[in-house]
């Protein structure tokens, strides 16, 4: 049996983040592929570690700039190591290739954080995203440079994967597009899902750590929300989602109908019984985790562009696309409204997400990925002379670094 060993930027949470079931996914295509893994973290667990371990997965505390590391893998010895975001591969990447050379190297991006970033700050300045701006800021830098000191880099969206290739001139070797890995929905659970006239009120979902989650209830609750309320006055808002602070709980609101509800236990239980999602996202990357449930439950959605990016390859959307307030709320309404449209708008869900989200399929694209790449190591690293330029540097820099930090805690 192969050992895997997975540093994680934070501990999974699947029914609390994107982020965490994207990592499960992962995790379990590689004990499917026989590996024994480990996933190791700086971060102090703040959920139990006991859903984990039950998949015969090792966990492992460990600590930055510290040498006990460097122990830890020589001792597990993994003949994969899969960076959590790229933030990790900076903290450990160095190390990793100076005492594990022959180990494949795999970065998750999870999504762009640079886009993400930049996005962000476009919108708090209230000036224009561009391309040129992206490319300027520290952090792009940082990414970009991650991915090339990489074997392989594990790409979610289809528009980040262009953006890499096309605007980045990355090879498309060290890349892979991969996005959520689900099980295909068959006749039986689609008829199963709950219809039209079985659902009321709208919902947004989503945790609160996430920036662009908050952005989005906040631009509901002032802008949005107001106008479709007096459209449909009986209607709800409901608001879901984990680690909601006390600004979150403020907009609860039972006269407005802003119901903000918590944490959901269980996603499908709340999207299954919803009429229309709503997802305002106005900054972001990656895969929206709630759009890809609504298809998974039947569930239509209303969202901006930055929302459906990466999900929007066909012709027809599971519902609207809307970037202006007024507009994004008169849309919701009809949508809200309109039966048959709503009917169309499920059934173009159930199609793109077995299209998009196939496991099967996706397991067999990255099993070919890593078995071409680990059969030529050597070549495909010769082939990627930016990346050994990178990693020499690197691990000059922060590799030293690192030890002066490391000695000074001593001290």
């Amino acid at each position: 049996m192969k050992n895997m060993l997975v540093i994680g930027a934070t501990w999974p949470e699947p029914t609390a983040t994107g982020a965490g079931v994207r990592m499960m996914q992962l995790l379990k295509y590689f004990l499917q592929n026989h590996y024994k893994v480990t996933f190791a973290c700086t971060a102090q667990p703040l959920i139990d570690l006991t859903e984990i371990e039950k998949l015969s997965i090792s966990c492992k505390q460990i600590v930055l700039n510290d040498t006990s590391f460097d122990d830890f893998i020589k001792e597990e010895r993994p003949s994969i190591v899969l960076f959590d975001r790229f933030i990790t591969e900076e903290q450990f990447g160095w190390r990793v290739a100076q005492y594990l050379p022959h180990a494949l190297r795999i970065l998750d991006l999870e999504d762009l954080h640079c886009l993400r970033k930049v996005r962000h700050e476009c919108i708090k300045k209230e000036i224009p995203f561009s391309i040129d701006r992206l490319k300027q800021t520290d952090i792009t830098k940082r990414e970009i440079a991650s991915i090339y000191r990489c074997d392989l880099s594990l790409v979610i969206s289809s528009f980040e994967f262009e953006l890499l290739t096309q605007t980045f001139g990355i090879n498309e070797e060290l890349l892979l597009l991969l996005p959520f890995m689900f099980e295909a929905l068959n006749e039986n659970k689609m008829d199963s899902i709950r219809s039209f006239s079985e659902r009321n009120d709208f919902i947004t979902i989503g945790n609160f750590l996430h920036e662009p989650n908050w952005d989005s209830v906040l631009y509901l609750k002032k802008v949005i929300w107001p106008e479709i309320r007096k459209r449909l006055p009986k209607a709800n808002m409901l608001v879901y989602g984990a680690y909601a602070s006390e600004k979150v709980k403020q907009l609860h609101n039972v006269n407005e109908g802003f119901l903000v509800c918590g944490q959901a236990s269980n996603s499908e239980d709340v999207l299954n019984k919803a009429k229309v999602l709503l997802a305002p996202l106005r900054f972001g990357a990656g895969l929206k985790t709630k759009l890809v449930d609504g298809m998974r439950y039947g569930t239509p959605n209303v969202t901006t562009a930055i929302g459906a990016e990466g999900l929007h390859v066909f012709d027809e959307w599971n519902g609207k696309i809307a970037d202006s307030a007024i507009d994004f709320a008169m849309n919701a309404v009809e949508l809200y409204q309109d039966k048959t449209e709503w009917i169309e708008c499920q059934k173009q869900g159930f199609e793109m997400f077995n299209t998009l989200f196939n496991s099967d399929l996706l397991s067999e694209r990255l099993t070919i990925k890593i078995n071409n790449i680990s059969d030529n190591i050597l070549t495909h690293r010769g082939n990627n002379f930016v990346g050994q330029m990178l990693l020499h540097h690197t691990l000059q820099s922060t590799k030293y670094l690192s030890k002066w930090i490391s000695e000074k805690q001593k001290q």
